[in-house]
């Protein structure tokens, strides 16, 4: 089978110029881990698309900031700029705090801001790949039960996203899947991980799994690991998880395509 001819360097080159640059923005976090995460999984996304200029900014404790990237790309020349939300739920930070910074953008920038990750189907794949990873097969599946550990929210639609990334498990095969919040228990009764565990368990399941359903180490994600004590499986985070990279540039283009249909719009009024 014939595979498509890679660009030349040049024709990669002025197509990076010409394209929007694809800006990830993470929360941040004082744990170091979490930036090393975020770099790791930013530079994956890079490698699976050659011809597009990514940045990383952060939006506390680390650097650059969102404000200091987009001085730096309006002082290159750099005109149009997709701003993706690392974030896996839209919640306060993808609906206030994201928003809120962009729009201090200089006024030279057109900055699009792309939708949250999830919920998707590859965020599916990715849990499913970090269970396989951590030992399990999809023989397994319908003699375990699967925690869904996430960071947790107050956000109505950030907690349907949660059960419906649980729904989604479920339907993938796996015996039992209950969400569960690292920071919060919600209206839905979900609460903190070993909770969880302990409601699987008293359900029946013999084996419990736990699967964070968060991006990068830090704080919360390591009180994750603390309630899974009890548990069989311990998953690793989502990190940099092909699934993952791709679904970055599924968002960007996603946004693209939306920013090109809005000026065709307004062209066409």
């Amino acid at each position: 089978m014939n595979r498509p001819a890679l660009p030349s360097p040049a024709t990669a080159l002025a197509r990076k110029r010409l394209a929007p640059v694809l800006l990830v923005i993470a929360h941040g976090s004082r744990d170091p881990r979490h930036a090393a995460t975020v770099h790791a999984l930013v530079r994956r996304a890079g490698g699976l698309r050659p011809d597009l200029r990514l940045e990383t900014a952060f939006l506390d404790f680390d650097v650059p900031s969102v404000p200091g990237v987009l001085e730096r790309l309006a002082a290159e020349g750099v005109r149009e700029v997709i701003a993706l939300p690392l974030l896996l739920t839209r919640a306060f930070h993808a609906k206030a705090d994201i928003p809120a910074v962009l729009r201090q953008a200089p006024p030279s920038l057109r900055v699009r801001q792309a939708e949250v990750l999830g919920p998707s189907p590859l965020l599916v794949a990715a849990v499913e790949r970090r269970l396989y990873e951590a030992g399990l097969t999809p023989g397994d599946k319908r003699s375990t039960g699967v925690v869904l550990a996430s960071a947790g929210s107050t956000d109505p639609e950030a907690i349907a996203v949660i059960a419906e990334m649980a729904r989604e498990l479920r339907h993938a095969g796996w015996c039992a899947v209950r969400p569960a919040f690292a920071s919060a228990v919600s209206a839905e009764g979900y609460g903190r991980t070993e909770d969880a565990v302990a409601a699987l368990r008293s359900r029946g399941v013999g084996r419990v799994a736990v699967a964070p359903y968060v991006i990068a180490p830090g704080r919360l994600p390591d009180r994750i690991v603390r309630g899974s004590e009890e548990a069989d499986v311990l998953a690793d985070v989502l990190g940099p998880a092909p699934e993952l990279a791709r679904l970055l540039l599924a968002r960007y283009d996603e946004a693209r395509a939306g920013a090109r249909t809005a000026r065709h719009a307004a062209a066409a009024a």
